[in-house]
């Protein structure tokens, strides 16, 4: 599988939400610009073949954190590390940047993200407890 990973644009990230059952509240191009808008950011993109497969959208916290706000995988690409490839590539962009540390959210309905984090030297920062047990919130932090 010959997955690029590569900048690109709010329209494609919401082209690969619309693929994305799990994802209950569909965000539009406005409601990502809205979040990411006077922020320093980072819209990564796998494709291949031009097909799109997956996205992760983050953005700067403050001078030494960046976050790693939304991303997904198409159902269609899961099970090919094609998210591993992703936080890859966000994690070189991030060090490169200069950040010290990158922090990501996550759900227990998202068993495999939790699964990739751990396995990537994340670790758990907090856990933000909900009324509905699978959407409690971890928080992970990983020093760079």
């Amino acid at each position: 599988m010959a997955v690029l990973i590569r900048e690109g644009s709010l329209e494609e990230v919401i082209h690969v939400v619309e693929q994305i059952d799990e994802f209950v509240h569909k965000e539009t191009v406005e409601s990502l610009s809205s979040r990411i808008e006077g922020k320093k950011s980072l819209v990564l993109i796998a494709e291949e073949e031009g097909s799109l497969l997956g996205f992760k959208v983050g953005y700067q916290l403050d001078e030494h954190t960046f976050y790693s706000w939304f991303g997904g995988v198409s159902p269609l690409a899961r099970n090919k590390g094609v998210a591993q490839l992703q936080l890859e590539a966000q994690e070189t962009w991030v060090i490169n940047q200069g950040y010290k540390h990158l922090k990501v959210k996550s759900r227990n309905q998202f068993p495999a993200m939790l699964r990739l984090l751990l396995r990537n030297g994340y670790l758990i920062e907090k856990y933000e407890k909900k009324e509905v047990l699978l959407e409690s919130r971890i928080h992970f932090i990983k020093q760079l």
